[in-house]
């Protein structure tokens, strides 16, 4: 530090200001005093003029200690009186992020999509309005169309702000068509990570696909249509090899065949999200076939041991003999229809495509169980068939139980099950899912709808069983 630097800057860095001629000032009236004082006593212990010397050495005195006086008010070490905007280091640490933080107050995720025109300054001006309400902008993804671009946020603003504030501020700005949610912790995650970890999900199941690209696109309706309906044998779906886009509704051509339809209301789709639909399927064609490979040996409460799987359409040879096992009442119960037409439905039951499938297996590896877990839209159905000889053994409770699990897993907000009020079996296994139940009959059948918001967690065996895992638990 050099010696011009001012006291101001001297006193941010801690160090006490000094004056070098003040102090050489101070030092010479000491030496002064001293040898005015020597020469005194001396004049009064030899001198005939001792009392007046005396008297004169105490006015000297007074007289310097009053100059001295002066001169350090004059020039003394008070600080300066202007504020220079110098603060303590203590007061510096309290006045930190806390303060800030108070100051802010509670804030509120939101996920925002406007249309703006494809010009320079428009995105710009969005994000000034947006800055001075104070909201955060955490992510943004751009969707180019071709009269403009679709800008889509992830912001994080005031609580004391609401969507319609939002949304207005947003029109001023120039945006259009803007929609908007509320968000939460999970849709921090920025988009490429989130794409690849669905991509995996979809990798290791092919059952999750239609899970992948809800949670892909957001709110919206999925249906898979088989090529050909299981029912009356007609072509049921198609699409082009290379799919089709129309406003809120994407086509996309299933691995097997048929057709995936996506819709979502009010909010159209745009390239973008259809390029990245149309990447996952083509992932899950190119992968085939494909269902995780663990299995649970259970033993149930009458000592007997059974294994609970997953199941496709390789087990479909099995799953017909299983039918030509079970009585006509029990088949008539499951597909409320003509009996001759059950093995018609198996090809699209047991295909991942349209959701999972459990299947009982004995020691001797015969099926005689099976559940079922159906994508329906955004709905989601279970669906049970046990064989005559091993009901009432607590194989239906134990299936229905997984497949809660797995929808509570798979984010689903309820599930339905279409019976008879004469299955006694069927709603004595709804009833032991200890959840809410709504009841409801349409057209003759009795439909059992279990809302699933306080379902466990899907981590524990759902029925408490003594078992033996073998392999990856699904």
């Amino acid at each position: 530090m050099t010696p011009e630097m001012s006291d101001v800057t001297r006193a941010r860095h801690g160090r006490p200001v000094h004056h070098w001629r003040r102090d050489l000032v101070e030092l010479a009236a000491l030496f002064t005093a001293v040898a005015v004082a020597d020469v005194t006593a001396n004049l009064v212990g030899h001198g005939p003029d001792g009392p007046a010397l005396l008297g004169l050495s105490a006015v000297a005195l007074v007289a310097t200690s009053g100059f001295h006086t002066w001169w350090t008010r004059r020039h003394g070490h008070a600080p300066p009186t202007s504020d220079t905007g110098a603060r303590p280091l203590a007061e510096e640490q309290q006045a930190g992020p806390a303060e800030d933080d108070a100051a802010a107050g509670a804030t509120a995720l939101w996920r925002m999509r406007t249309t703006v025109k494809d010009e320079l300054g428009t995105l710009a001006a969005l994000c000034t309005t947006l800055a001075r309400m104070r909201i955060d902008i955490l992510s943004l993804q751009t969707h180019p169309l071709a009269d403009g671009t679709v800008d889509e946020f992830l912001v994080r603003a005031p609580a004391a702000l609401d969507s319609g504030a939002i949304t207005r501020a947003v029109a001023h700005s120039g945006g259009s068509e803007t929609w908007i949610e509320r968000a939460d912790a999970h849709d921090l995650v920025d988009a490429p990570t989130r794409v690849l970890g669905l991509a995996t999900r979809t990798a290791l199941d092919a059952a999750e696909l239609p899970l992948a690209l809800r949670q892909l696109l957001g709110r919206c309706t999925i249906r898979s249509l088989p090529a050909v309906s299981p029912c009356s044998g007609r072509p049921e779906g198609d699409a082009p090899v290379e799919g089709a886009l129309e406003d809120t509704v994407m086509r996309l051509r299933a691995p097997e065949g048929g057709v995936i339809t996506v819709e979502r209301p009010y909010l159209p789709f745009t390239p973008t999200e259809f390029a990245r639909a149309r990447a996952l399927v083509e992932l899950d064609a190119r992968l085939g076939p494909r269902i995780p490979r663990g299995q649970d040996v259970l033993t149930l409460p009458k000592g007997t041991a059974i294994t609970v799987r997953r199941a496709d359409t390789s087990d479909l040879d099995a799953a017909k003999e299983m039918h030509e096992r079970c009585s006509a009442r029990t088949l008539g119960m499951r597909y409320h229809g003509p009996v001759g037409d059950a093995d018609r439905y198996l090809t699209h039951l047991l295909s991942p495509r349209f959701g999972r499938t459990l299947a009982v297996q004995t020691p001797s590896g015969r099926v005689v169980g099976l559940g079922h877990l159906l994508w329906d839209g955004d709905e989601t159905e279970v669906a049970l068939l046990v064989e005559d000889e091993w009901q009432r053994r607590g194989i239906g409770g134990e299936l229905l139980g997984r497949l809660v699990a797995m929808a509570v897993e798979a984010g689903c907000e309820s599930v339905y099950a279409v019976t008879q009020a004469s299955n006694t079996g069927m709603v004595a296994a709804m009833r032991g899912l200890g959840l809410p139940l709504d009841y409801q009959i349409e057209e003759g059948t009795l439909v059992i709808t279990a809302r699933l918001h306080t379902a466990p967690a899907p981590a524990a065996p759902p029925h408490g069983h003594a078992y033996e895992q073998q392999g990856a638990r699904d």
